[in-house]
């Protein structure tokens, strides 16, 4: 009987280990497909979120670009300021001013202190006269006989050029000799 119970002790271990085999392999199976769902699903939830963030950013800078743009003068208005006050005491001025002299004066300083100002932020003018044209930095108005020496100089400037760090705000109008 020992025999018996032996083969029989042996057939059963035989299928137990391929019963746990297979369930094994179903298991591992499961294991897989559950690994690949949940990896799937990380995978999503990271690309929701990364989404997100950049949405949230993308809106945050444009309200930033907005707010700049906004109170991008703010600096020199705030300098501008005592200049406007400046102006509005000479305009009082005017009205009990006998004599011309002073009137002249403290408009020429308010004239200075708002010329300093500008050029603390960066504004130049252009020094045009007597140079030769350049349609980057001038507006040609109109052309006079200035002779062979004048030929395709500025002649005359009627309204200023101005740089501000560099870069041309606004085109000096000349009369160009021809």
């Amino acid at each position: 009987m020992s025999e018996n119970n032996t083969k029989e002790e042996n057939i059963e271990e035989v299928s137990e280990e391929n019963l746990t085999s297979q369930e094994v392999e179903e298991t591992v199976e499961l294991t897989e497909e559950e690994r690949l769902t949940q990896e799937l699903a990380e995978q999503k939830d990271k690309f929701v979120r990364l989404f997100s963030d950049f949405e949230n950013f993308r809106r945050r800078t444009a309200k930033e670009k907005i707010d700049n743009v906004l109170n991008a003068t703010s600096g020199l208005i705030k300098e501008l300021l005592p200049v406007l006050d400046d102006f509005e005491r000479a305009q009082n001025s005017f009205e009990t001013a006998t004599e011309i002299e002073p009137v002249k004066e403290g408009v020429e300083l308010v004239f200075s202190k708002l010329k300093k100002t500008l050029e603390s932020k960066g504004l130049k003018p252009m020094d045009s006269k007597d140079t030769e044209f350049d349609v980057e930095l001038h507006e040609c108005i109109t052309q006079f006989d200035g002779g062979e020496e004048k030929k395709g100089k500025v002649i005359d400037v009627v309204e200023k050029g101005y740089y501000l760090n560099d870069k041309v705000v606004r085109y000096a109008k000349v009369v160009v000799g021809s």
